[in-house]
């Protein structure tokens, strides 16, 4: 049985874990696509524009790219999609692009988020642990409320997750011990590469994170120290006062 006393910190994935990051970029594509006449439903492009997250991060894991902070990777990968669409990206303004890539910036919380963490911050020191850059990360909690004590992650360290890297240096700003330490996630993958580093795992899922014909991360693949329906299941396992 896991020792909760033992655990001082709790870091976070955000997009999918924290926040519906779907029902957000597909709420701010709307507007765009019906401006620009592009025929393609808000979450089908969504959807499109998440599938280029991991390959454009991938390049720099592998060492072929230097590191750029995600916002760079996202509007990347928008002209890519666009393109895909059969947009002439070069008719649209470079504003109205720059614009919409910060819909990133503007998520929603899961209901449950902000109440579980004001529980969870009560007892541990609470950061994201995203591979989301800081401007981005802070734009996201100014409007959705979300009360980290730090925010850290990806730009912090120069890497993103699941690079070793990531958690073992973070673990090390905030002078813990990995096993003082627990990734919260909705992805058994983050929970994986965060278990190999030391640090304990917590499961949250999150059965809607891509839609609802979902079929990854339905369930814990490992027994992590904790699997727990959303944040606030999470703080009264780990004895967190209501």
């Amino acid at each position: 049985m896991t020792n909760r006393s033992e655990i001082k910190a709790l870091l976070f994935d955000v997009f999918g874990t924290v926040v519906d990051w779907r029902s957000g970029v597909a709420r701010d594509l709307r507007p765009f696509l019906t401006r620009q006449a592009i025929r393609v439903d808000s979450f089908e492009f969504a959807d499109a524009w998440r599938r280029q997250y991991a390959p454009a991060m991938n390049e720099i894991r592998s060492g072929r790219r230097p590191f750029v902070r995600l916002d760079v990777l996202h509007r990347e990968n928008l002209l890519r999609v666009l393109t895909d669409y059969g947009v002439n990206v070069s008719s649209i303004s470079a504003d109205e692009l720059d614009e919409l890539n910060r819909a990133w910036h503007h998520l929603d919380p899961w209901p449950d988020s902000v109440e579980g963490l004001l529980r969870l911050k009560r007892r541990f020191v609470i950061a994201s642990l995203s591979n989301g850059n800081i401007s981005l990360m802070l734009d996201m909690a100014k409007r959705a409320a979300l009360p980290w004590d730090a925010i850290l992650g990806a730009e912090v360290v120069r890497a993103y997750k699941p690079s070793p890297q990531v958690y073992v240096e973070t673990v090390e700003i905030l002078g813990l011990a990995p096993s003082e330490v627990c990734m919260v996630a909705a992805h058994n993958g983050d929970l994986a590469a965060a278990r190999l580093c030391g640090l304990k795992t917590a499961f949250v899922v999150r059965p809607t994170e891509h839609g609802p014909a979902q079929k990854s991360d339905l369930h814990a693949e490992q027994t992590w120290d904790f699997a727990a329906a959303d944040l606030n299941d999470l703080a009264t396992q780990l004895g967190c006062p209501t």
